[in-house]
């Protein structure tokens, strides 16, 4: 018997984002648990105070139930596959049997309304994907809300878009030198910064409706060139020349990117969470990036842990 009476999280998939909120909650009192894929990471988590286990397709939790007793919160963000969404599969008939659920968070993408021509789209928009990261999204929404039309599970999807945040994010990649100025007239891109993520999570959280789907974007869709240029002007770097993207010779994946171009409206997360980005858009959400990074690598000179500084 759990005799714990804290909040309890679990993260199925406790990566970057799940762990920006778990550092959130672990300072308002709360327990942390999570899975990851590797025994370093689970080593690693272990070592910061967070029960963490090893989860994949081929590594199923061995005792669910009695692993996730006393939890009152569930966040999943492990991507789904062709198989499916690897929680969903193997665990999906365990979760409604966990009495202590308040909440659960299904981390999606606005992928799932597919290529719009540029178009608007909020909560109530068809969901139509066109790739099939978002054709994944979309089938793995459809498993979990049908746990919450059956079994009276409490769930919530967030669909998220770009993530970027400190240590993420285009300063990283103009630092790297691998930064391009795509041009592909029209097109644009949704984004979120990762502690707007978090206080979307946490308000609902305290304000739970089953059932509900959110979209986490900022209000200002934009080019990515006009991210990169940005990122160039705050790191005083120059900037990559401006390449049109029937000629940039792109990987696969990132010109998978470029065939969706959508305008995400997050009027919901603000009239039905009360909440206000602190990022509303990519150019306070770089300066807050690098305000992080200064500061971090401030601290990190002042304990002497760069040599040469």
């Amino acid at each position: 018997m759990n005799h714990d009476n804290r909040n309890h999280l679990f993260c199925f998939g406790y990566g970057y984002t799940a762990d920006y909120l778990g550092h959130a909650l672990i300072d308002k009192g709360w327990k942390i648990s999570g899975t990851t894929r590797s025994c370093e990471k689970r080593d690693e988590l272990k070592s910061r105070g967070i029960d963490a286990h090893l989860f994949d397709f081929e590594k199923p939790l061995l005792d669910p139930l009695t692993i996730l007793e006393g939890v009152t919160h569930l966040l999943i963000s492990t991507p789904p596959d062709d198989k499916g969404d690897p929680v969903f599969q193997l665990h999906g008939q365990d979760l409604p049997f966990i009495q202590s659920l308040k909440w659960v968070g299904y981390l999606s993408t606005t992928g799932v309304y597919g290529d719009r021509g540029g178009e608007w789209v909020d909560e109530t928009s068809e969901v139509r994907p066109t790739s099939k990261r978002g054709s994944r999204r979309a089938e793995a929404e459809s498993q979990w809300m049908s746990l919450n039309n059956e079994k009276d599970f409490p769930l919530h999807i967030f669909r998220l878009a770009g993530i970027y945040g400190p240590g993420r994010s285009a300063l990283d990649s103009v630092r790297a030198g691998v930064a391009r100025r795509i041009h592909k007239p029209g097109h644009v891109f949704s984004r979120i910064h990762v502690e707007d993520i978090v206080q979307v999570l946490e308000a609902s959280m305290m304000n739970p409706k089953a059932g509900s789907i959110y979209n986490l974007c900022d209000s200002a869709p934009a080019a990515s060139n006009e991210v990169i240029e940005y990122a160039c002007e705050l790191l005083g770097r120059p900037c990559p020349p401006m390449v049109d993207f029937d000629d940039a010779n792109l990987a696969p994946i990132t010109r998978s990117f470029y065939m969706d171009n959508r305008r995400v409206h997050n009027d919901k997360i603000k009239d039905e969470l009360g909440v206000k980005l602190k990022y509303d858009d990519f150019r306070s959400g770089l300066r807050g990036c690098k305000d992080a990074e200064d500061y971090a690598l401030a601290q990190i000179k002042k304990r002497g842990g760069i040599p040469g500084f």
